[in-house]
């Protein structure tokens, strides 16, 4: 008896030895974790029930200068099924109605929608892609379809709403409008006014803590816990949206003509530098021309005869030659050591002016100048051409800025006849921006002005910032200099021998140069001979209100290259049909006179706009765009009669989930 007790307490000792090494082993192990891997453990627990979302801004509007939406951000939804959650009664019920209802909505057949339903259920598919992009009325009504009223889990439907950027002028413009985009890894493209501007745009995101719940859901835990997300800026830019289709089509009427391979155009108001107009069309592998690179911000290249205006600021400022002064174009060739410079009339012009040298383009009338009053001192030449701020990049908002090459004597390159090719346009890069920022300064009387294409920053009414013309060079030659070329220049057009005489119009007058590049002048094969077309000015010539640059490059040389044949017309037709449309006048500011009647209508806006609105709000009385405002950011469709204030509406105080079309007759 006292053996087996014995045996009895040894074993319970072993079993209490063996409770306490585990115990021991558990409270190591707990503070091993505790110690090493308790964040992680703890992080992984709070993923598991609660997480952070973040709350994503509305993304500002960006504006032409005259207050028309060039790019606004809108709701998109996705329509999906869950196969899964519908019970088989309820599916075979409503199958038949619910493809019946979405093709008349969607416009597919309704045999299209009960194939993909009926699979997706075969399937037991909970991800069935139903409907892609739908606008927030059509959303609103397919959330009523048979079934899908039911809700996501008796009927199935889920939805997932995404905010896009559309741009209403459509595909004029759309390369200089631009975008921002991100990548996978959380990387930005950022590409014209939309990239350009984005920290204006894009506001302040905000965060809002979750609990997760069943079937994967998420709900928000309280109202403390959010940090409310700060909606972006609205943008206002200078670009005027009647310049720009005028712009644009006259671009793609003249690259069509002549089979070009691209081309732009640049429109500049002369005192503030604003950009009014900035097209970039290049062609497609099917001949078709659209908005494919920014060329007149990015594409730096020889810029030709447009540089002769250049070379000829610098000869008149260091008075080497006047405009009176006899130069012998001989018989058309001038020759600098080894090389030879052409005129493109063969034999020459003879004995001419500067003046008339600049008139007929001559090429060897500006090399000579150049080459025998700077020889001896090459730098006094490029000194000056980059003292006027021609080796400078304009230092745009927009990325991707062409670089300038100036050269500079001892630079890899320079050799004995750099100056002769630089005075006529060889040797040198420019972007077309580039060029037309110097011409705009002779048509402003010397002053500089940086190309501006932002106007205006504002937050609903109230403005933010607000951006004023920025002086780059206050005086790029002196004014008898500037005086001598803008004669010069109206005179190109104005002369019946000018190369831009083919532009004189009697009732409008411009001035400006041509331009006609030789591109891949490398190859001695002239077949492989292409040409820049190029015409740089302002109009009208006396008062100039714009400056403009067009630049075509590679025209069919069969149907024709000269800039005057080429881009000249595009000039006009710019020139032309802006005076047309938009009468250029002197304007007598109005004064800044409070309106309190209009203050008064503003401010009744600015409170309706600003309620939490559950049902569709009362809008008789106000103006018929104040109305339409409220009522579409509810995602309430509008339909308007007549003009004015709002005189009757169709539809008042019922759930704005219930409504999807108003009607507004004004007065």
């Amino acid at each position: 008896m006292a053996v087996t007790e014995k045996n009895i307490l040894k074993r319970l000792y072993i079993v209490a030895g063996l409770l306490f090494v585990f115990a021991v082993a558990v409270v190591f192990k707990l503070f091993s974790i505790q110690m090493t891997d308790g964040d992680k453990y703890r992080q992984m627990a709070e993923d598991t029930t609660e997480k952070v979302f973040t709350i994503t801004p509305n993304r500002g509007n960006l504006y032409s200068s005259d207050g028309s939406l060039l790019a606004t951000s809108v709701s998109r939804f996705n329509i999906r099924f869950d196969a899964v959650t519908v019970k088989d009664a309820d599916f075979k019920e409503n199958i038949k109605p619910l493809s019946q209802a979405l093709s008349k909505l969607l416009g597919q057949p309704a045999s299209h929608y009960e194939q993909l339903l009926r699979k997706a259920k075969a399937n037991q598919n909970r991800y069935a892609l139903v409907a892609r992009g739908l606008d927030y009325s059509d959303y609103v009504q397919v959330k009523k379809f048979p079934l899908f009223e039911k809700g996501p889990n008796r009927g199935g439907i889920v939805v997932e709403q995404n905010t896009v950027r559309e741009h209403p002028l459509g595909k004029i413009a759309e390369r200089s409008v631009g975008y921002e985009r991100f990548d996978d890894e959380g990387y930005a493209t950022r590409v014209g006014l939309e990239g350009a501007f984005t920290e204006y745009l894009s506001g302040i995101k905000g965060s809002r803590l979750k609990q997760k719940i069943a079937k994967g859901q998420w709900k928000p835990i309280g109202m403390d816990n959010i940090v409310e997300p700060k909606d972006g800026y609205d943008v206002y830019s200078t670009i005027d949206v009647n310049i720009q289709d005028i712009a644009h089509h006259a671009l793609l009427g003249q690259l069509e003509k002549y089979k070009a391979d691209h081309g732009c155009v640049i429109v500049m108001e002369t005192k503030t530098g604003e950009i009014k107009a900035i097209s970039n069309l290049g062609k497609t592998e099917g001949g078709k021309y659209y908005e494919r690179l920014n060329y007149a911000i990015g594409e730096s290249h020889e810029p030709g005869s447009t540089f002769k205006l250049m070379s000829l600021v610098v000869a008149l400022e260091d008075k080497v030659v006047d405009t009176s002064s006899i130069i012998d174009t001989e018989n058309g060739i001038f020759k600098v050591y080894n090389k030879r410079v052409k005129d493109s009339k063969v034999g020459g012009y003879g004995k001419v002016t500067v003046a008339k040298a600049f008139e007929v383009s001559s090429n060897t009338a500006i090399a000579k100048i150049i080459h025998n009053n700077y020889k001896d001192n090459p730098e006094k030449f490029v000194n000056r051409l980059m003292n006027m701020g021609l080796s400078r990049e304009l230092g745009l908002p927009i990325k991707g800025e062409g670089t300038p090459v100036i050269r500079y004597p001892g630079d890899k390159g320079w050799s004995g006849i750099s100056l002769a090719w630089m005075s006529h346009g060889y040797e040198v890069s420019l972007t077309p921006l580039q060029t037309l920022t110097f011409y705009n300064a002779i048509a402003n009387n010397g002053e500089m002005l940086k190309p501006r294409l932002l106007k205006e920053v504002k937050e609903w009414d109230k403005t933010i910032f607000k951006f004023e013309k920025e002086v780059m060079n206050p005086s790029i030659c002196s004014a008898e200099t500037i005086g001598k070329v803008q004669a010069l220049l109206k005179e190109v057009v104005e002369n019946k021998n000018g190369t831009g005489h083919g532009l004189y119009s009697p009732n409008f007058s411009m001035a400006g140069k041509t331009g006609t590049t030789q591109k891949d002048y490398v190859s001695k094969d002239p077949n492989k001979l292409k040409y820049i077309s190029t015409f740089a000015g302002y109009f009208p010539a006396d008062n100039p209100k714009y400056s403009c640059i067009v630049v075509i490059h590679e025209p069919d040389k069969s149907v024709g290259y000269y800039g005057a044949d080429v881009s000249g017309p595009v000039f006009k037709s710019v020139a032309q049909k802006i005076y047309a449309t938009s009468p250029i006048i002197d304007e007598v500011e109005s004064l800044d006179v409070k309106s309190i009647q209009l203050d008064k209508k503003y401010q009744q806006y600015y409170t309706e706009a600003n309620k939490k609105h559950q049902k569709v709000p009362n809008v008789e009385g106000m103006s018929g765009m104040d109305a339409i405002a409220i009522l579409e950011n509810l995602g309430i469709k509008v339909k308007v009669t007549g003009n004015g204030k709002v005189k009757k509406q169709s539809v008042k105080d019922a759930n704005i989930s219930d409504v999807t079309l108003i009607v507004l007759e004004l007065s």
